[in-house]
């Protein structure tokens, strides 16, 4: 059963993302209902099999990124996608499962895996994530730190 709007946590179009799986708290996040499929940004993507089964090896963010700390991640490839971006280019990404919170709700995400370096944000969380989970609210920014700071006063 659908959630009715008003029992839906607001959200703004820019956000802060944490993965616990992998320590990083924290990271700014753009909210885009045209995009289905979030991605991550990573660089050194690589496949490589291992036991009959697919992984890909990357890096997450990059050295001029405030929380990069050179950590290596393998992770099993969850599915590959084409994706065609907003300038009418298509490439083929790797999608690795994780889990992401956003407020306080832990949410399994799909992420793509692509050279974000010459975006702004680092993460773009999809309406794959967010739909039946959260309105966006366009004139709002980082709502999750303006509820995080009201809970610890």
């Amino acid at each position: 059963m659908a959630k009715k709007a008003h029992d839906l946590k607001v959200i703004g179009r820019l956000e802060s993302i944490d993965f616990p799986e992998w320590d990083l708290i924290d990271i700014d996040a753009k909210i885009d209902t045209g995009a289905y499929t979030s991605s991550l940004h990573c660089h050194h993507i690589q496949s490589y099999e291992e036991d009959g089964n697919e992984y890909v090896r990357f890096n997450l963010l990059d050295p001029s990124h405030d929380t990069y700390n050179d950590k290596l991640f393998k992770l099993p490839i969850h599915r590959k996608k084409v994706v065609k971006s907003s300038n009418g280019s298509t490439e083929e990404r790797f999608v690795v499962k994780t889990k992401v919170r956003l407020f306080d709700k832990l949410l399994t995400a799909e992420l793509s895996l692509t050279d974000r370096s010459e975006m702004r944000y680092p993460v773009l969380v999809g309406r794959k994530l967010i739909n039946g989970r959260f309105l966006v609210d366009v004139s709002q920014k980082y709502l999750t730190n303006k509820e995080t700071k009201k809970t610890k006063k």
